[in-house]
Order: C-alpha cells, then sequence, then structure tokens
C-alpha cells in the first residue's frame, strides 16, 4: 500500500515522504496514530505542504544538529515521578515528560517525537536517551528518575 508519512517514522522515512508498505502496517499502526496519510492522486498536494513544513521545523545542517547536540549532553536531567516501596513507577516516564524535562533544566526545545527511549522507563536510576536531531547526528543524553 501507497502511503504519505505525516511525520518521521524511524526506519521508514520522514514527513513528506512517498513509502510503500505492507497494507497491515499501513491500516493498523501507521495510519490510526496519524504518522501516514492513504496516497490518493489529490494527496500529491499534501505532499507539497508536508515538504514546506517539515523544511520550518527541520534542523537544516550537520553543524547545527552539532551544536544543539553539545547543549543537550551540557544538560543535567532530572525527572521527578511518584513510585512504589521497590523504585517502580506508577506508570513510565514518556518521550513528551523527557522533552519537557529538558527544556525546564534549560536546555534547547525538542520535539518529544524525536526523544527515542531503548525500553520503556519505569524505575528509578540514571537511564540513557537518545535524541535523533539529523539523520546523522544523535545525541546520547542522561536522565536521572528520582522519586517525587
Amino acid at each position: 500500500m501507497k502511503i504519505i508519512l505525516t511525520h518521521e517514522v524511524s526506519g521508514l522515512g520522514a514527513a513528506g515522504d512517498v513509502v510503500d508498505v505492507k497494507d497491515g502496517y499501513a491500516r493498523n499502526y501507521l495510519v490510526p496514530r496519524g504518522f501516514a496519510i492513504r496516497w490518493t492522486k489529490g494527496g500529491e498536494k499534501d505532499v507539497a505542504q508536508i515538504r514546506r513544513a517539515r523544511k520550518i521545523h527541520e534542523i537544516a545542517t550537520i553543524e547545527q544538529a552539532n551544536s544543539i547536540k553539545g547543549q543537550l549532553e551540557a544538560v543535567k536531567v532530572r525527572l521527578a515521578v511518584r513510585s512504589g516501596d521497590a523504585g517502580r513507577l506508577f506508570g513510565s516516564v514518556t518521550p513528551a515528560d523527557i522533552a519537557s524535562a529538558i527544556k525546564a533544566a534549560g536546555g534547547p526545545e525538542v520535539d518529544k517525537r524525536r526523544v527515542e527511549l531503548g525500553s520503556p522507563i519505569k524505575t528509578l536510576g540514571s537511564h540513557q536517551v537518545s535524541v535523533r536531531l539529523h539523520p546523522e547526528v544523535a545525541a546520547k543524553l542522561g536522565v536521572e528518575v528520582i522519586a517525587a
């Protein structure tokens, strides 16, 4: 099935790309979550609009991405969350929580879709998080989860 990506999808493409994926993946995952729309002849007009919007929000150069990477790696990110007696969290830490904590710690504003968690954060302690700034540049960020 041909689809038009509306958001960046890791391993698939960036917003505005027209890609061919399996029908079930498109119907059950990408389209319901708003990551993609079905490709139509009229949808080609949407591609140009999506690409213009992407250029506005995109980090244009590798040098710019490297400078933001330096700023991110210098920030100490601490999240205070509710937890049980054994150090397990009530719920988990989401990419949106991490993006807002980076902003609160004085770091640059990061889109929550660029924050990549290896596995869900469900315990107290230090965790490593990756922030994909550019297709060639990713910042490794240490996040400390503490009890509130």
